[in-house]
């Protein structure tokens, strides 16, 4: 039976070198070499070792399952979840609608870049924070809107963004910041 994302995700959780988890993509690709539509599943399963898709994996995928590195490429490219640049361990949007973008996302935006130092479609050096835009998050009501990770952030002002930002924030990276545990609950 195929390995799932699960079972393989545990390879993110402590450093592994490159050529380690290339090896785990070659037990994944061997499980995975005869099962119909199974480019998609192994992308998945790539990105959850890797943190996003590398091109010498996308070769990899591409020669073990038989497809063209267009092919593999073009399904990457076509799918918004699937990224080829590394992405931080939280991913901010910022909604930028119509409703929102008239009750201020884009000065909400223009603060998420000051404050993380990143433009959209980049990572934060340490990798805590990656930062895109959306069209609609379906709360048009709340708006300005934001997401992190899964959580919803409504009638978001640019004030209000660090304080938002910090329960997010690895307490290991706020330490090498000078940040610490100093604020009070």
């Amino acid at each position: 039976m195929p390995l799932s994302a699960d079972e393989v995700k545990c390879a993110g959780c402590c450093e592994a070198t490159e050529e380690q988890l290339l090896a785990q993509l070659d037990d994944v690709l061997k499980e995975y070499a005869d099962v119909p539509g199974a480019l998609i599943p192994v992308l998945q399963i790539a990105q959850s070792l890797f943190g996003y898709l590398p091109e010498q994996a996308l070769k990899r995928i591409a020669l073990a399952l038989n497809k063209s590195y267009s092919e593999v490429a073009g399904v990457v490219g076509f799918y918004s979840f699937f990224t080829t640049v590394p992405r931080g361990k939280h991913l901010v949007r910022v909604c930028l609608g119509t409703a929102c973008y008239v009750r201020g996302g884009k000065q909400v935006l223009a603060e998420l870049k000051n404050l993380l130092r990143i433009e959209v479609g980049e990572t934060t050096s340490d990798r805590q924070f990656s930062l895109d835009v959306g069209r609609c998050f379906g709360a048009c009501g709340l708006a300005p809107v934001i997401m992190i990770d899964n959580d919803v952030h409504q009638r978001v002002k640019p004030a209000r963004l660090a304080k938002i930002l910090e329960p997010y924030r690895d307490a290991e990276a706020s330490n090498r910041d000078g940040k610490g545990d100093a604020q009070a609950s």
